[in-house]
């Protein structure tokens, strides 16, 4: 049984919540390793395989700002080693915790990315357009081919890497990927060609709208004066500082006049109909934990738990803190791993001629 595409947009915010929120590196595991986990278990191998790239180059992203950190920040008891003072930037003590802070933020970055895999694995894009409101068809037309490029990219230098490597070419060093790069802007050109054909073959770019010139200026005024107020809104919230009754109304008049001008134009937008994905109780309990997840996060940072950030600085020790209830609620964005494995269908036994399983 596959999973409601909302279902899966809920656990995606909440576990990309719950990364953005903290800098531990012990919850940053955490949530790593659920999102890990959904990753291999929500696709097929070659999907993870093709997302694996991605994952290695954020990988190598990681280590850069480890010695980035390490060369620009140089407070902390714990010296490693000591370069010139007459060296711009970089001279200086090379301490334990400018390391330790820099491989923090990189591993911040790459849960974030790990994230944004396991969800790009989970859902096709075809299913993620179907959620978009009408109105923004275009809009997330655009976005999916966007999303859709670099699983694409991906998959095509595997093949050509393969093909290559077939023929007996060798990858030692960066000046052997020309067989690699030129077949691949020219299959990404062909591909770019053959999308561009397929959507003006489809009539894309037409109006789509079922509305006059009065209701379309109508819609335009009702969406402009809701940014306007929105910008006005939070420019004077940046100026008071504080949050007054009446700024809040404002705040919601502004919302409601974008909802408004967002609904009428959905409802003149000619769109196909397909048949609608059932929700399970299984999606319940799946958003269920992305929820509790992000709220048990929310809810530390409220209460102002300095154990969230990472900071190993002195006075702070090297060591994180750890509250084991916000740990425990992370465990819960590994709920579609276990909901697959679950639902997984059995293998078919092996049977002997006479039938006997063996």
């Amino acid at each position: 049984m596959r999973l409601h595409p909302i279902s899966w947009v809920m656990w995606a915010l909440g576990a990309a919540t719950c990364a953005l929120l903290t800098r531990n590196p012990l919850y940053l595991v955490l949530i790593g390793l659920s999102a890990g986990l959904v990753m291999l278990t929500a696709g097929t191998r070659t999907q993870a395989r093709s997302w694996q790239q991605l994952l290695k180059l954020g990988a190598v992203v990681w280590l850069v700002t480890i010695p980035f950190n390490a060369l620009m920040l140089h407070a902390g008891k714990h010296v490693l080693l000591h370069l010139p003072q007459t060296w711009p930037l970089i001279g200086g003590n090379i301490t334990l915790e400018a390391v330790l802070f820099g491989a923090a933020a990189g591993l911040a970055l790459w849960v974030l990315l790990l994230i944004f895999s396991a969800f790009n694995i989970a859902l096709d894009s075809s299913e993620l357009i179907r959620l978009i409101p009408p109105a923004f068809y275009q809009v997330g037309l655009i976005t999916s081919i966007g999303l859709t490029y670099v699983p694409q990219m991906l998959k095509s230098s595997l093949e050509i890497r393969e093909a290559q490597r077939v023929r007996g070419h060798r990858f030692r060093s960066w000046r052997d990927t020309t067989p690699l790069v030129m077949p691949l802007v020219t299959s990404s050109l062909e591909r770019a060609m053959q999308l561009a054909e397929s959507m003006e073959a489809r009539g894309f770019g037409g109006s789509g709208q079922e509305q006059t010139t009065r209701q379309q200026l109508f819609n335009s005024l009702l969406a402009l004066c809701g940014m306007a107020l929105l910008v006005a809104v939070l420019g004077i919230q940046l100026w008071l500082r504080q949050y007054p009754w009446w700024l809040v109304g404002l705040f919601v008049l502004a919302l409601g006049l974008l909802g408004m001008a967002i609904l009428r134009q959905s409802r003149a937008a000619r769109r196909s109909r397909y048949r609608p994905r059932r929700w399970h109780s299984v999606d319940t309990l799946l958003t269920a934990g992305a929820l509790i997840a992000a709220a048990s996060m929310l809810a530390a940072r409220i209460v102002g738990g300095t154990h969230l950030q990472y900071y190993p600085f002195p006075p702070n020790g090297l060591l994180p803190g750890f509250t084991p209830w916000v740990g425990v609620a992370m465990l819960f964005l590994a709920l579609p791993a276990l909901v697959s494995l679950a639902l997984a269908p059995a293998p078919p036994s092996r049977r002997t001629e006479e039938g006997v399983p063996q």
